[in-house]
């Protein structure tokens, strides 16, 4: 047998040199295709990963990284900011006929950041509810006395006023249930509409007797109606604050609202001034809304508060652990915003 033909045997006749040429490139195109494949997969899985939900919680450009960034800012703003002591005591009506708008809620909060900051704050709880009583940790079951007993059967209001057990510099004059009968009692009572300016005259000349610190700021919480214990906050007041709910309804009222107070002023307190209006649960996802909080600030341009009060679970949970957020949840944003708002009305105090 020739060396040609031993040759011709190994190789079988359909395996030119041209087939074998083909048969290697078809295998390294197969070797390419799955490497092609492999690296396809790797990129999609890159991809996904890149999109992951949590990779777009830190992304710089997300709505939580924007709002941690903004509060963040807020925060550094308020950080070492002392907050002025009035000349003299200011005494805050909050007020607003229209049920669910804050009233109580702004009250103890607002009370609470600037007792926090160092000035002298008291609340009288004037809503039989009694709702103020209970956020800042203050008893008021039917044997306590209250500031039912200071305005029908002339109690003095050094003997009603309780500290609030979790900030030092804050006082409270309970409201009892007995306070639902107060409308139809101060009917028929000397000077029924100035019964609550006097306790508090002869409240504060008490604290200056006995060597005690002035009141900065005294905050009355009143019921949702325009009745007699409203009346009585006007009268004993300087200043109106309205909370104002960032919806339709809450308008509807507010025209109502300030024709009772220029009759106040007119007739039984010339010295009374609204000088303090508060957006609360504020939902910046509506346009409504902003609507709301834009037609408020057009028509009241000097009495509207920069701050605004968000929509917070943390605001509606603290009174259930007799507390207000600003001790439940300081690091929450509802306690921000209620911080903001105290700072801007202390400021606005010494203009």
């Amino acid at each position: 047998m020739t060396s040609s033909e031993a040759a011709s045997q190994r190789i079988p006749p359909f395996m030119t040199l041209g087939s074998a040429r083909s048969n290697a490139s078809n295998q390294s195109n197969s070797v390419d295709k799955r490497s092609h494949s492999v690296n396809s997969t790797v990129s999609r899985e890159t991809k996904a990963d890149a999109l992951s939900p949590m990779d777009d919680a830190f992304d710089d450009n997300s709505p939580i990284a924007s709002q941690l960034v903004s509060e963040t800012r807020r925060r550094e703003r308020l950080l070492g900011r002392k907050l002025p002591r009035p000349v003299e005591t200011r005494i805050l009506t909050v007020a607003n006929q229209k049920g669910g708008v804050g009233k109580t809620t702004t009250t103890v909060n607002i009370a609470a950041a600037l007792a926090s900051a160092g000035l002298q704050v008291l609340v009288i709880d004037n809503d039989p509810q009694g709702n103020a009583s209970t956020a800042l940790g203050v008893p008021h079951h039917a044997d306590v006395d209250s500031i039912y007993d200071v305005l029908i059967n002339d109690v003095p209001m050094a003997d009603v006023v309780a500290q609030c057990p979790d900030i030092a510099n804050l006082y409270c004059a309970p409201a009892t249930i007995h306070l639902a009968g107060a409308e139809i009692e101060l009917v028929s009572l000397v000077a029924r509409e100035q019964r609550l300016r006097r306790a508090i005259d002869e409240y504060v000349k008490f604290r200056a007797k006995n060597g005690e610190a002035r009141l900065d700021f005294i905050f009355i919480d009143c019921p949702p109606s325009l009745g007699l214990l409203t009346v009585n906050a006007f009268c004993a007041a300087n200043e109106v604050m309205i909370p104002i709910q960032c919806e339709y309804y809450a308008l509807e009222g507010l025209s109502q609202l300030l024709k009772n107070i220029e009759m106040i002023q007119k007739h039984l307190n010339s010295d009374l001034v609204v000088s303090t209006i508060l957006l609360t649960m504020y939902d910046g996802r509506t346009n409504l809304a902003a609507h709301v909080a834009a037609d408020v600030r057009e028509h009241f341009p000097e009495q509207v508060l920069q701050a605004m009060i968000p929509r917070s679970v943390r605001i509606s949970e603290a009174p259930s652990y007799q507390q207000t957020v600003m001790t439940y949840d300081p690091s929450s944003t509802g306690a921000l915003s209620y911080l903001e708002a105290a700072a801007e009305l202390a400021e606005r105090s010494t203009v």
